[in-house]
């Protein structure tokens, strides 16, 4: 009797400590908890922080599952993309998802916006994805913040915008769009 009740005993440490691994997620983490949110870069201001992304709103914000279990919206920087309830914006989340959903990313981050989301650059292995957005025409570079970004990206973002207009590729196939800054304040005013 006392041999059942121990084996009874390590079977439900053995369920117990299964159970608490499928809620942290297992026992392998590709980053450690300490090294989830560190400086990018020497004075930089800049901070990363490395999750799986497991929703995506619209266009231009995600959530991301941090290596602490901790969820946290995130803002692309650098660019806007259409509303859900405007042209090409359920065609810009539905872009974005299919590159991101689901996938551990890094988040290149220096503020948090006024909704309480980091505002940052989303890699997935070195690639940026706020540029492919605008790249994708699923986006406009938000010029009205640029100058938050590198001479480099501002370049870059440009240019991306340019060639996507040129293209008539993704939201610039309609000969007028309308910036999703323009059509928040329009929406605003009729309320």
């Amino acid at each position: 009797m006392q041999r059942r009740a121990k084996s009874q005993g390590q079977f439900s440490f053995f369920l117990f400590t299964v159970a608490a691994l499928l809620v942290n997620g297992g026992c392998h983490r590709s980053t450690p908890p300490t090294a989830n949110q560190r400086p990018f870069a020497e004075g930089s201001g800049q901070q990363t922080l490395t999750g799986r992304v497991v929703s995506v709103a619209d266009g231009d914000t995600i959530t991301l599952l941090d290596y602490e279990n901790t969820q946290r919206r995130i803002r692309l920087s650098g660019i806007d993309a259409p509303e859900l309830h405007q042209a090409f914006g359920a065609q810009s989340k539905k872009n974005l998802s299919d590159i991101v959903f689901d996938k551990d990313v890094t988040v290149v981050y220096e503020k948090t916006d006024q909704y309480g989301r980091l505002v940052g650059k989303i890699l997935i292995d070195g690639r940026d994805i706020n540029l492919e957005q605008v790249e994708a025409g699923m986006a406009w570079h938000y010029k009205e913040y640029q100058r938050e970004q590198t001479a480099e990206d501002r370049a870059l973002y440009a240019k991306a915008e340019d060639d996507a207009r040129a293209a008539h590729r993704g939201l610039w196939i309609d000969p007028a769009p309308i910036q999703p800054s323009e059509f928040r304040r329009e929406q605003r005013e009729e309320r």
